[in-house]
């Protein structure tokens, strides 16, 4: 062999060795593919199975419950408005795909009182059944700068009523149906107020319910329904993305927990939704927060629930709609469980362009934050001068 054939040949080895690395993780990535299905949970049949929904009065609720109902589920819909759970029974009964379903409503503050969530969960089962899917989509949401945001949103305060209680009645004052009733009327008003007793406490509860039944039996389905604002802190959710963040918290211990029983938990994270609750948050929403959430976009509550529904029923541990939020889900997938290992290496893979495009979003955010803040000041500077 010549010198210059020799030569030939160690300018082509490197491409030959490149080609035979490439063709061994093509075919690995494949086989990973064919067994993924094997390692997967056995998605959950909903035709007959009992589904209770919290927050089902009105919109993601409601809209899972319709669509769960479509599937042939029967449903316990739980929530505080009565009229309300009651107009929603008779949409959700209009999806009925036999004349064997059935919608139990139940009106209750899930985020109160342990005790009686369990009662009513109790109540449920004993009329139709072991719980198969539990869906936690009881939940409030306020917007505004953290300066400005009543510090009693950010706490749990029944201590404070418990004091004040205490001390009307041992000043002799007050007889003990003067207390009760001020502790009732104080609890309304600081119960109402606080976003983590509502979007956390709220799925906290249903779920200790539920939990030793799905164990005994060996199957169910937990979902919470999150947001995008509890994958990443925007302006303006300094009380409410805290709330939001404590279910991804709570989830990933509780698969940990439950995964050896064959329940599995859903994380859902759905971006801003066309529902009452929005239409509402958005009357006082600072306006930085209106033009960071409009690059994303708004979503109706029916192809939100689709997606959830779906994802909850195939034992996928996170829930994610839109382009934006499956970037959302890689970026901070983190140590949170994987479904399958195609999902794993999904997230592998996307990790470093997801991460350089989400620095791009956030430096327009902060854009869209000096920019807000400088109209602020000339705004407040020119009525100075008139």
């Amino acid at each position: 062999m010549s010198w210059f054939q020799l030569g030939s040949w160690w300018l082509v080895l490197p491409f030959v060795m490149l080609l035979v690395v490439a063709a061994l993780v093509v075919a690995f990535v494949l086989l990973l593919y064919m067994i993924s299905p094997l390692l997967s949970p056995k998605p959950l049949k909903l035709s007959g199975a009992h589904v209770v929904v919290t927050g089902g009065s009105s919109g993601i609720g409601k809209c899972i419950a319709m669509e769960c109902y479509r599937q042939g589920a029967f449903i316990t819909l739980v929530a505080r408005d009565e009229g309300k759970l009651l107009q929603a029974k008779r949409e959700v009964e209009s999806c009925a795909i036999n004349d064997k379903q059935v919608v139990l409503c139940i009106s209750v503050d899930v985020s109160r009182d342990y005790a009686q969530v369990e009662s009513v969960v109790r109540q449920a089962q004993e009329k139709l059944g072991p719980v198969d899917m539990l869906v936690n989509c009881a939940g409030t949401s306020v917007s505004g700068k953290f300066e400005e945001v009543d510090v009693e949103r950010f706490r749990v305060s029944d201590v404070r009523v418990r004091t004040l209680t205490w001390s009307l009645a041992s000043s002799g004052r007050f007889s003990c149906s003067v207390c009760v009733c001020v502790c009732v009327c104080v609890c309304v008003c600081v119960w109402g107020q606080s976003l983590m007793e509502v979007n956390y406490l709220g799925s906290v509860y249903p779920t200790r319910a539920v939990v030793p039944t799905m164990k005994e039996r060996r199957m169910g389905r937990i979902m919470f329904v999150s947001s995008q604002a509890g994958q990443v802190g925007l302006f303006g959710y300094t009380a409410y993305s805290p709330s939001k963040f404590a279910l991804r918290g709570l989830a990933e211990s509780l698969q940990m927990e439950m995964k050896p029983y064959n329940v599995y938990i859903t994380v859902a994270y759905p971006p801003d939704t066309d529902t009452p609750a929005l239409a509402e948050e958005n009357k006082t929403k600072p306006l930085e927060t209106k033009l960071i959430s409009e690059t994303s976009g708004v979503y109706q509550p029916e192809q939100v629930a689709k997606i959830v529904v779906k994802d909850a029923v195939n034992g996928n541990f996170c829930s994610s709609v839109g382009p934006d939020g499956y970037m959302l889900s890689a970026l901070t997938c983190g140590m949170s469980p994987v479904t399958s290992i195609t999902e794993g290496l999904q997230q592998i893979v996307t990790m470093g362009l997801f991460r350089t495009i989400a620095l791009f979003y956030l430096g327009s955010f902060d854009s869209i934050v000096r920019r807000c803040m400088i109209q602020a000041e000339q705004s407040k500077a020119s009525h100075k001068r008139e």
